[in-house]
């Protein structure tokens, strides 16, 4: 038997499966495309997490636009966070073109064009489904990890929602928190040190500093109602597809601290909503992060604790998280180790440093008899990759250079009229973009405030009176005193005069 009937015998049995699968490519060796060698992914562990990986231009895209389409079609609804805005093309047919053909004809499977049921969202100022979730639903405890404050602020942060709590006042947005804190620190600081203890302006302040840094990230624009339902994300089209929901996020690349926010409320909110499944034949849903650097360049040490525990426990909920970027070493060893499925294109090697890079990278495969596992890395083309998953047992599967097949959408993105077309049609968007604002806290205690102020400010109108009326009352007394004494006078002189001139008349007749 050759090298090559030994190595094919060897993949198609690492790579069958019971269960149901989805088919990615043909395995590669020694620069060719051996017949009849397919590359199949199982969907019972597609819930173990994903790593796809590889250098600019290698075909990352297109290898998470093929995986998306086979999902869908297997009636498993995707959500693609979509940070380079090339992947709204997933919604039209692609292009039946020469090249395509004969990569497909080479791997050994048929080539059809198709569109998939697509819903275009945002969580900023682009066009698409609104995505929002209230400050309330984060909870002090994920809200101060965000905020990356430490214990003492947290306090602070715990305090203003048990306050809200009890006093039933809705924390919706950040200008309800905001205003709350104002509260706690200026008119209701009495209220809240007898109630809760007494509250430092100095902590207040650095929360507020904290939060405007959120809110010049665009975390106004997010916080809010209507919370999005994370049961919309798993929705199917006519013919049992799953729907691929895609996360426009293109302006907010320079803006990590909203991005790792939002990923991170994503996460937590299907986390506590969706019930235990434990290993299924298929995942409920498959959540593709792009730029995945994004996320942990700016993360915090809570926050990463926290993104490492969500993705080590969301897998019992049926779901899958893949991460894509351009070098395994971006994700932390304690997420990559967490992470099943990896897809790694080609890496470029300039330096010594990058040679290194690979190396490292070259560990995290397993070991093959059939590749220089680092070698090979430098020169796979472009839509060819290192593949190996996890089979329905757990066990990794064998290390396979794998050509990819082509997605069988439009491999370019949607003009702004198609856009503008899928928005308007889309049932979603009438659901989450109508605009709300309530009364909540920020009413509540400017209200509450003004009340305050109308009622002192009659007291003080009542004080005025009143010692208006003092005055008035001690005028009068005093006039009245005046004329009284005026008029004893008076009386006095009248009387005095009367008896001089009794006395007068009196000597007058003696004489």
């Amino acid at each position: 038997m050759s090298r090559k009937e030994d190595f094919s015998n060897y993949i198609n049995e690492g790579y069958t499966f019971k269960g149901d699968f989805i088919t990615i490519g043909g395995a590669i060796l020694d620069n060719e495309v051996l017949p009849n060698t397919y590359v199949n992914i199982p969907l019972k562990t597609l819930n173990r997490h994903g790593l796809i990986a590889g250098a600019t231009g290698t075909g990352k895209t297109k290898s998470v636009q093929v995986l998306s389409e086979q999902l869908s079609l297997k009636g498993i609804p995707v959500l693609m966070m979509d940070i380079k805005g090339d992947f709204s093309g997933i919604a039209q047919p692609g292009e039946e073109k020469s090249f395509i053909t004969e990569r497909h004809q080479k791997i050994g499977l048929e080539y059809n064009t198709k569109g998939f049921p697509v819903e275009l969202m945002t969580i900023s100022e682009q066009n698409g489904v609104r995505l929002r979730a209230t400050v309330s639903e984060f909870g002090p405890v994920f809200f101060s990890r965000i905020l990356d404050l430490n214990d003492t602020q947290s306090g602070i942060v715990s305090v203003v929602f048990k306050y809200c709590d009890d006093n039933n006042i809705p924390l919706l947005d950040l200008k309800d928190f905001k205003k709350v804190l104002q509260y706690a620190t200026e008119e209701g600081k009495a209220e809240f040190s007898e109630a809760y203890g007494r509250i430092s302006t100095a902590s207040t302040g650095a929360i507020f500093r904290k939060i405007i840094e959120l809110e010049q990230q665009g975390g106004d624009i997010f916080f809010g109602e209507k919370s999005f339902e994370i049961d919309d994300l798993m929705r199917f089209d006519e013919n049992g597809h799953g729907y691929i929901n895609v996360i426009r996020l293109t302006d907010i690349q320079d803006r990590p601290k909203l991005f790792s926010t939002f990923m991170l409320s994503l996460l937590a909110e299907i986390y506590n909503t969706m019930p235990e499944k434990g290993d299924n034949n298929q995942p409920e849903l498959v959540i593709f992060i792009d730029e995945a650097h994004l996320i942990f360049d700016k993360a915090s040490s809570a926050l990463l604790e926290q993104i490492e525990a969500i993705i080590k426990l969301i897998r019992s909920k049926g779901i899958g998280v893949f991460f894509i970027t351009q070098n395994p070493m971006d994700v932390p060893s304690s997420v990559l180790a967490q992470l099943g499925l990896k897809i790694q294109h080609a890496l470029r090697a300039f330096t010594a440093k990058d040679r290194k890079a690979i190396k490292m990278s070259a560990e995290n495969y397993p070991l093959s008899d059939y590749y220089k596992t680092d070698e090979v890395l430098t020169s796979l083309g472009i839509g060819e990759a290192f593949v190996t998953a996890l089979n329905e047992k757990g066990i990794p599967t064998p290390l396979v250079a794998t050509m990819l097949r082509a997605p069988m959408s439009r491999m370019d993105i949607l003009s702004p009229t198609e856009i503008s077309e899928c928005i308007t049609k889309s049932k979603l968007a009438k659901k989450y973009n109508e605009v709300i604002d309530r009364e909540s806290a920020y009413e509540i205690l400017t209200k509450k405030i003004e009340d305050a102020q109308e009622i002192a400010k009659k007291e003080e109108e009542k004080k005025k009176e009143a010692k208006t009326s003092k005055r008035s009352s001690s005028r009068r007394s005093s006039s009245s005193d005046t004329l009284s004494k005026s008029i004893v006078k008076v009386l006095t002189s009248a009387t005095f005069i009367r008896g001089a001139m009794g006395i007068l008349l009196k000597m007058m007749k003696k004489k």
